[in-house]
């Protein structure tokens, strides 16, 4: 059997800063079993593996094979992105990562992946309005898939997040006026709630997450999926474009309604409403959803 070398079990700075601020316990916990479930891995595919890829994610640890085109991804089992080996076996290959092999048990998903070659994400080269193209191009592709009612729905995330939020305006962590939390709660409980297509959504597609490669251009990674409403699954990109959005969000609205062919106003709705939810955790998206309900 081929022995991992000592500096594959470093631990990714995200990961380490992640499990800090677990107050559950759980990542912490998960962490401590790490080198053994490598170990498994290793046995079960038969793995020689590089160091492991820094500065890494703040729920998996991910190195490089030696002398394969492939990376392993040994990630936390969690909720929101139990539905990624899935998402990315129905997409096989078109505009995201492909998948080789996966493994799970009750704490743990692994997944064996194609290795994007050069690989950086389109955040470091590409400036933030050149990403909107790319984000929306790639978004399209996924919400033409066919996909099947296995993959959880987009409401049942929003009303958690909704109980989250409310609970900690009620325990007084952060401030809000109560008219702004009132109003933000109420219009993201309508829009999960109406009647829209059951397309299939990454929901977390920004800069970060988009690795350029050669078979494509640009390939998708880290998929939460969940089926819902399309112009849902613009925000995680608007929410990293700081300066515009405290700048305009109106009009970076529009801007990506534009580029995927969404309805403005639904996507204005559902920015309005993740800043406030967000609000608490990031302040200044008060002032930004203020500007979206004017």
């Amino acid at each position: 059997m081929v022995e991992m070398p000592e500096r594959a079990f470093a631990l990714p700075p995200r990961l380490v800063e992640a499990a800090r601020f677990d107050s559950t316990g759980h990542l912490t916990d998960w962490i401590a079993t790490l080198p053994a479930t490598i170990d498994v891995l290793r046995s079960l595919w038969r793995l020689d593996l590089g160091p492991v890829m820094l500065p890494g994610g703040a729920g998996s640890w991910v190195a490089p094979l030696v002398g394969r085109d492939l990376v392993l991804k040994v990630a936390f089992r969690h909720v929101e992105a139990d539905g990624e080996v899935a998402m990315l076996r129905l997409l096989d290959g078109r505009g995201a990562v492909r998948l080789v092999d996966d493994w799970s048990d009750d704490s743990t998903v692994a997944l064996l992946l194609e290795r994007c070659r050069p690989g950086h994400t389109l955040g470091e080269t590409v400036p933030e309005e050149g990403q909107d193209r790319i984000v929306c191009d790639l978004l399209a592709r996924v919400w033409a898939t066919q996909a099947n009612s296995t993959f959880r729905v987009l409401e049942r995330m929003c009303a958690y997040w909704a109980e989250q939020f409310e609970d900690k305006i009620e325990r007084g962590i952060g401030a809000m006026d109560r008219h702004l939390a009132d109003d933000g709660l109420r219009v993201w409980r309508a829009l999960a709630s109406e009647p829209s297509a059951d397309a299939l959504l990454c929901t977390d597609l920004h800069a970060g997450n988009i690795l350029a490669a050669q078979r494509e251009p640009w390939l998708l990674i880290d998929p939460k999926p969940h089926l819902g409403d399309p112009a849902y699954d613009v925000l995680q990109h608007m929410l990293n474009c700081d300066e515009r959005l405290r700048a305009d969000p109106v009009a970076l609205c529009r801007r990506m309604a534009a580029l995927t062919e969404l309805d403005a106003d639904r996507v204005s709705g559902w920015l309005f409403a993740r800043c406030v939810i967000e609000g608490l955790d990031r302040p200044w998206l008060q002032d930004v959803a203020r500007m979206l309900a004017r």
